[in-house]
């Protein structure tokens, strides 16, 4: 059992190194192509595209390793919190988005009849 384990461990990491070398193989093949003929930047080494992805990483994606709060994210804290609203609350949110989320909604009260 657990061999078994750090067999399923190996595999795992050795496809994962797999996978960012190649990502960082195309990065820099991009990088290398697109970026001295369009700006006239220098080129760059394999692993300068790798730190360019993990400042991306860093910068963008962080590092919490998948949805924080399900599969739904933001829709689903805010679908939690519509169940929570009253009836009346609901309306008031409905009539403040309005202009936001519709582009034939009144603009504001000048455009009400």
């Amino acid at each position: 059992m657990r061999r078994n384990r750090f067999l399923r461990f190996f595999k795992f990491a050795l496809f994962a190194l797999l996978f960012l070398a190649v990502f960082s193989f195309f990065v820099m093949r991009l990088w290398n192509w697109l970026t001295p003929a369009l700006f006239g930047w220098h080129v760059i080494t394999f692993w300068q595209a790798l730190g360019i992805l993990v400042l991306s990483k860093i910068l963008f994606g962080g590092f919490r390793g998948g949805p924080a709060r399900g599969p739904w994210g933001w829709r689903g804290r805010m679908m939690e919190r519509w169940e929570h609203m009253t009836p009346e609350e609901r309306e008031k949110f409905r009539q403040g988005m309005g202009g936001f989320c519709s582009p034939f909604a009144p603009k504001g009260p000048e455009a009400k009849p």
